[in-house]
């Protein structure tokens, strides 16, 4: 079980209440499809991707970036037990999806980069240690039916 001091706790749900879904969440997913390309394999179904203009246009990729978002707010409300909340999302993962569990990592980082983009100097190292212990019990969570 992984511990969260009061600071981290706080840190999560100030990022999560701050960050607007429907901006944050199109753009970490579109980042991700750009700058490494090969994760766009799993998305197939979205129609153009065939550059950064047409992913950032894509309102499939859009809406798939929000709901990834909802899903991490349901970590976010569930810190104590994250492993169990995504018990389903990592069996669909692995097992139907066939997805990398190294790609739920690059997302994270794209996440990170967006999300520190938007908060500028408020983004601070410790602000920033949180976030990333959070996204690293996130990705773990996700990657558990892999083992």
């Amino acid at each position: 079980m992984v511990e969260w001091t009061d600071f981290e706790r706080a840190t999560i749900m100030d990022i999560f209440s701050k960050i607007d879904y429907d901006v944050v969440g199109p753009r970490a997913l579109s980042r991700c499809l750009v700058v490494y390309p090969w994760t766009q394999r799993y998305f197939g179904n979205f129609g153009n991707l065939y550059n950064a203009a047409a992913i950032i246009a894509n309102p499939l990729v859009a809406k798939h970036g929000t709901t990834i978002l909802h899903g991490m707010d349901r970590a976010m409300k569930n810190m104590d037990n994250i492993k169990e909340t995504y018990a389903e999302l990592s069996v669909l993962h692995s097992e139907k999806l066939h997805v990398d569990p190294d790609n739920f990592k690059l997302l994270s980082d794209c996440l990170t980069i967006v999300v520190a983009a938007q908060w500028g100097k408020e983004f601070t190292g410790e602000v920033q240690a949180a976030f990333q212990k959070f996204l690293a019990v996130v990705v773990s969570s996700l990657g558990r039916q892999y083992h």
